[in-house]
């Protein structure tokens, strides 16, 4: 869903075959495999390890650009992607960048991880781990940060607010606050990307909005794909697996088609920081 995110970053940047690339929280590993297609080096790290299994089976395929079939994801003349599990001081990060300084850094979906726990805290570990990955970028390279756009434009934002407040029927999405709570998502603030690179101690150095529409072929195909983004776990454990899917279901409703599809307009928005 988020391949316009991805080309709109990478067509910005000029990722090509002079870049050398650090994926934080890489996931399943699309938007490096598709930085690898433009010639780029790619690094991987996420903390989720089945998806990076994915990734890893991805990006090390015969037919995968600059794969060659085995772990490390050797391929193509001196080049190569390396995945692992963890962040910035992952050994998988530390050899990539004991070659060549990162020239991009990309955290595409860097706002889940901050809210996770919905404290101040996981916003100071996530400036921390820009913060840790930018010292392995050269100097002026590119440090991207993602996120959703305004409320009124993102349609999959009621289907999430479903999430939060199962998980915690006392929270607000759009509400800060500083102790933990089990809610996975709040609506993305004006400034939060700014606010996530001031503390990072990064620079601005522009920003856009991409369309990243959600579709599905049919509502049970929009179920599964919403409940494989981990966002709502947590309303799963405070209630059950069956009334989660009921209200996700009731929530999609007004986004299914006369043909049966499912379609969500979204806005993404992205800043560009320099190191």
């Amino acid at each position: 869903m988020l391949v316009p995110l991805y080309e709109a970053v990478y067509e910005r940047l000029d990722v090509g075959a002079e870049t050398h690339l650090l994926g934080l929280g890489c996931g399943s590993g699309l938007a490096l495999l598709m930085a690898a297609a433009r010639g780029a080096t790619v690094c991987g790290v996420d903390t989720d390890e089945p998806r990076l299994d994915l990734a890893r089976e991805r990006l090390t395929a015969p037919r995968a650009p600059g794969g060659h079939g085995a772990p490390g994801g050797h391929g193509g003349p001196g080049r190569s992607a390396r995945l692992g599990p963890g962040g910035p001081e992952s050994p998988c990060v530390q050899e990539a960048a004991a070659n060549a300084a990162f020239t991009v850094v990309t955290a595409f979906e860097p706002l889940s991880a901050l809210d996770a726990e919905g404290s101040g805290a996981a916003v100071s570990a996530a400036a921390s781990t820009l913060a840790a990955a930018a010292a392995r970028t050269e100097r002026g390279g590119a440090v991207v940060l993602a996120g959703w756009g305004p409320p009124e434009r993102c349609a999959t934002s009621g289907v999430l607010r479903v999430g939060a407040r199962l998980a915690d029927p006392m929270y607000s999405p759009g509400e800060r606050r500083e102790e933990p709570t089990p809610a996975r998502w709040r609506l993305c603030g004006r400034d939060d990307l700014e606010e996530l690179a001031a503390r990072a101690g990064l620079r601005p150095d522009g920003s856009g909005r991409v369309a990243c529409p959600f579709g599905y072929a049919d509502m049970d195909s929009a179920v599964r794909g919403l409940l494989s983004t981990g966002l709502f776990d947590a309303a799963e454990r405070a209630t059950d697996p069956t009334q989660v899917r009921k209200e996700i279901t009731e929530a999609l409703h007004p986004h299914r088609r006369a043909d049966g599809t499912v379609w969500m307009p979204n806005v993404f928005r992205y800043l560009i920081c320099r190191v």
